[in-house]
């Protein structure tokens, strides 16, 4: 056993120390942030609850600032708008895909059967007919509704049948505000009643209070005081009640608006804005000042030797008659003893415009927007991080389509299919129908076109892709918010059109044009060549 070696006491007493002293020091947890003694985040205490918990009890004063902040701030109603045209657009077009393996069927009647009830669809859709109020279009309704969940945090709409309108179709569409949808006065809310909605054992909503009138409304009369309680489903099945909203949390009973993470940022820079625009324009309007070698008190002794009473009214009675009036080319006379002093603005501050421009990139991130694109500024941007940015955007647009696509559109669809069956305007019997509901209901939406660019990069890469089989037509038309089928059928009505007109084909890309085989002399055609 080798001997201890022995420090020297005031090396050991130093060592002794420093040990005690990390010790002490040691934290208490293991993660930093979980911490309750560090001196940065031990006053740091999040409440903990459930979902709703954390987020009915602050849910109004969220809806009405963010639809305040919409309304009165430029870049947050942008940045909304921003979201509605790249997700929604000009409307969602529906392109029906009938599961015909499921169904036993052959893949020309899916065909068929899919052309027929696009046809009929769009027809309703594209019309005021699918409106209850016969005012709006589905497209319109759409755009309404999503924008109303990204300030709302939710949508809220009534599925009518209303035979009798004359237009042909029965089953109408009614929004409703999400304000409408609370628990009725006097009721508590339980597990089971949340906001307005009723839940079943696993967390499944049954039926809805709806309130008969909008709660801020000030032309409600006394007639329209009170809730209606509204099933989801009806006894047979059909659809009530369409509330929609994007979830983060389980056991989530509605949404919260998308601005809920920025409204401090937006309001702080809202208001750092204004006084710097009014720092700007009192600091442009004043150029120079007046400076009196007076004191008050010789202002005084000089206006009471006059026999004046009110001296200071009399003193500026005489800088009114004798104010300065500044233009070009002036020779100022001042009043005897004042001096001239150039005036120089401080403001704006000279790091307004970057500094404003970080906190717009935060908002930018939290609403999954590229800076770019919420501010609509390109300046800085090459080709390369224009389209990285762009790609991230599409990203965000299309899980936020896809999610508007199922929670509002395919009720939609379901219930117009089911009308028609019923009115038998498609081949399919109902007992077939609700037998394979699922089946002939699949779908899926088209949005707005994702645009280029450089046009011609892009196009040379669809090409590609779709030569070497990595993407189809269908997917390259979706992209740019075009249907395969109507794309195709164009193409050839254009061809046959050229061809009565004698004009060249159009030629692929990168080729020469070729006329076409039939129209020169002695040219077989391919069937010939082939044979």
């Amino acid at each position: 056993m080798k001997p201890r070696v022995k420090l020297k006491p005031n090396v050991e007493s130093a060592l002794n120390l420093s040990a005690a002293a990390g010790m002490s020091n040691a934290p208490d947890v293991a993660h930093h942030g979980a911490s309750t003694r560090a001196s940065d985040v031990r006053a740091w205490m999040p409440r903990q609850g459930s979902a709703d918990s954390d987020l009915l009890r602050d849910l109004r004063n969220l809806i009405v600032r963010s639809r305040d902040i919409d309304r009165n701030h430029g870049v947050a109603k942008g940045g909304v708008q921003t979201l509605v045209d790249n997700v929604v657009g000009t409307g969602l077009r529906l392109s029906s895909r009938p599961n015909w393996k499921v169904l036993g069927k052959t893949k020309e009647w899916a065909d068929e059967f899919a052309e027929l009830y696009e046809y009929l669809y769009h027809s309703w859709w594209w019309s005021t007919a699918c409106h209850a109020g016969d005012s709006m279009t589905g497209d319109q309704m759409t755009a309404m509704q999503f924008r109303a969940q990204i300030l709302n945090g939710a949508y809220l709409a009534l599925p009518l049948w209303l035979p009798d309108r004359g237009d042909g179709f029965a089953t109408k569409i009614q929004p409703v505000e999400v304000d409408r949808l609370s628990s009725p006065g006097g009721i508590l809310e339980t597990a089971r009643l949340r906001n307005g909605i009723k839940f079943d054992e696993f967390g499944a909503p049954i039926g809805y209070y709806i309130k008969k009138t909008h709660p801020g409304d000030a032309y409600a009369d006394a007639d329209s005081i009170g809730w209606e309680y509204v099933t989801r489903y009806t006894d047979h099945g059909r659809l009530r009640v369409i509330h929609g909203f994007d979830p983060e949390r389980s056991g989530q009973s509605t949404g919260k608006p998308l601005l809920s993470s920025v409204l401090p940022q937006f309001k702080q820079l809202d208001r750092y804005t204004n006084a710097e625009i009014m720092a700007a324009v009192v600091n442009a309007m004043i150029s120079l000042v007046i400076e009196s070698p007076m004191s008050h008190e010789q202002i005084m002794e000089m206006f009471a030797a006059d026999g004046t009473t009110d001296v200071m009214e009399a003193y500026q009675k005489m800088r009114t008659e004798n104010a300065v009036s500044l233009q070009a080319g002036q020779a100022i006379s001042l009043f005897p003893g004042d001096k001239a002093a150039s005036f120089l603005p401080q403001r704006p501050a000279s790091g307004f415009g970057a500094f404003v421009e970080n906190i717009y990139r935060i908002i930018g991130v939290a609403l999954d927007i590229p800076y770019e694109l919420l501010m609509k500024d390109f300046s800085k941007t090459n080709y390369s991080s224009a389209r990285a940015a762009m790609l991230e955007a599409w990203r965000s647009f299309n899980r936020r389509r896809d999610w508007l696509g199922t929670q509002w559109c395919d009720p939609i669809s379901w219930l117009f299919m089911e009308e028609l069956v019923n009115a038998g305007k498609l081949d399919v019997t109902p007992a077939e129908f609700y037998a394979n509901r699922w089946a002939y209901q699949r779908c899926k939406w088209i949005g707005p076109g994702r645009g280029w660019v450089d046009p011609v990069k892009e196009a040379e890469a669809a090409a590609i892709r779709i030569e070497h089989g990595f993407s189809t037509l269908e997917d390259e038309c979706a992209e740019q918010g075009r249907d395969w089928r109507e794309t195709l059928a164009q193409i050839k009505r254009e061809a046959d059109e050229r061809k009565r007109l004698e004009l060249p084909p159009v030629a692929p890309m990168g080729r020469s044009q070729q006329p076409y085989a039939s129209d020169v002399p002695n040219t077989p055609t391919p069937q010939q060549a082939n044979a």
